[in-house]
């Protein structure tokens, strides 16, 4: 995780800091959520695309036609939804202000709409899982100089080796940093147990929790920023 030289993230973000770190956390334990439910109806990841093409390597290899496929409509539906956020926010600063509530919003109906195909019996409703993710990775890449993801956490579990190195050397490290990615990390592992309970319970209409809960993530974000304005 890159930082601008000489600026804290103390400083940086203390207006808005246990927002910041609050929301990051739930949209961590949404991913976790929504992959598990994926991976019990299409055995594929869709919250990060390392085991997609992975998938679709050995698609390749062996022939499998069928199943590559909808591999690459989840490669794709990634995508669109990274293009959509960017569309949408318009600069991968996290900044309080920003439209944020808008790509929440878009990600629920994505899930919403998923649900409903998964429910029906149709595995298409996995693309748009990976669209609802792609939108939501793409939502915020950084915060001063501080790298956010929170749909994966292959980055997560490096930076915080890479910070338990860094103090084997003796080299300050700002308590807030490990305490922020151990709370990433809990966040994806928690809203991973729970989807799994939950998927056990109702199947795969455990989706549509997920889909309301980001709705009214995304739709108390946009009223708080219409107060703001208005101000």
């Amino acid at each position: 995780m890159p930082y601008r030289s000489g600026e804290s993230f103390a400083e940086a973000a203390l207006p808005y800091r246990g927002w910041i770190i609050g929301g990051g956390v739930g949209l961590a334990a949404l991913a976790g959520y929504v992959n598990v439910i994926a991976l019990g109806v299409f055995a594929v990841p869709v919250s990060h695309m390392s085991g997609a093409v992975s998938r679709l390597g050995i698609d390749v290899a062996t022939g499998n036609a069928a199943d590559l496929g909808l591999v690459v409509l989840i490669l794709v539906g990634f995508l669109l939804g990274a293009v959509v956020s960017g569309a949408i926010i318009g600069e991968p600063r996290l900044e309080p202000g920003r439209r944020y509530g808008s790509a929440l919003m878009f990600e629920a109906a994505a899930l919403a709409g998923a649900a409903a195909l998964l429910a029906g019996g149709s595995r298409l409703g996995t693309p748009l899982i990976a669209l609802a993710c792609g939108t939501q990775n793409a939502m915020a890449s950084s915060y001063y100089g501080l790298i956010i993801r929170t749909t994966h956490v292959t980055g997560i579990v490096t930076d915080l080796g890479m910070i338990a190195g860094q103090r084997l050397r003796g080299v300050r490290v700002e308590c807030w940093k490990p305490a922020l990615l151990l709370g990433l990390l809990g966040g994806f592992l928690v809203g991973g147990i729970a989807g799994q309970l939950a998927v056990e319970r109702v199947g795969s209409t455990a989706l549509a929790p997920a889909a309301l809960g980001c709705f009214l993530g995304g739709f108390v974000y946009y009223r708080w920023r219409a107060a703001q304005r208005a101000r």
